[in-house]
């Protein structure tokens, strides 16, 4: 349980920033992570990725529960998309330089970021 800290930390700004932003959890998550974790970029980014789904699912019911409408029928064309993104991200993961990785995430973090600015 001691040194566990870091984790929890990671995770409960991740699921505060997807549940009030509607996404990004993996955004505030790589940074956290990057930070001291004797982790590989590769491994890093696998380990982003993988905390996305249970966060988002966790948040889409609670918008569900309480009211949000219909966000399943909203949603879906997004859904598909992005599964098919995914699974070719997936193909593609170890064949992408990491300093690619780095300068990709960097541009989507300020495009976003001007986005949300406008």
């Amino acid at each position: 349980m001691k040194g566990n800290w870091r984790p929890r930390i990671a995770g409960a700004a991740a699921g505060l920033a997807n549940g009030v932003f509607g996404g990004g959890g993996g955004m505030v998550f790589l940074p956290i992570l990057s930070r001291g974790d004797a982790l590989s970029q590769r491994r890093l980014y696998a380990t982003c990725v993988g905390v996305i789904f249970p966060v988002c699912l966790v948040s889409s019911l609670v918008y569900l529960w309480r009211g949000g409408g219909d966000i399943l029928t909203r949603a879906l064309p997004y859904l598909l998309g992005g599964l098919a993104g995914g699974f070719l991200g997936g193909k593609l993961y170890g064949k992408v330089s990491t300093t690619f990785l780095k300068w990709l995430f960097a541009a989507f973090l300020f495009y976003a970021g001007v986005k949300y600015l406008l």
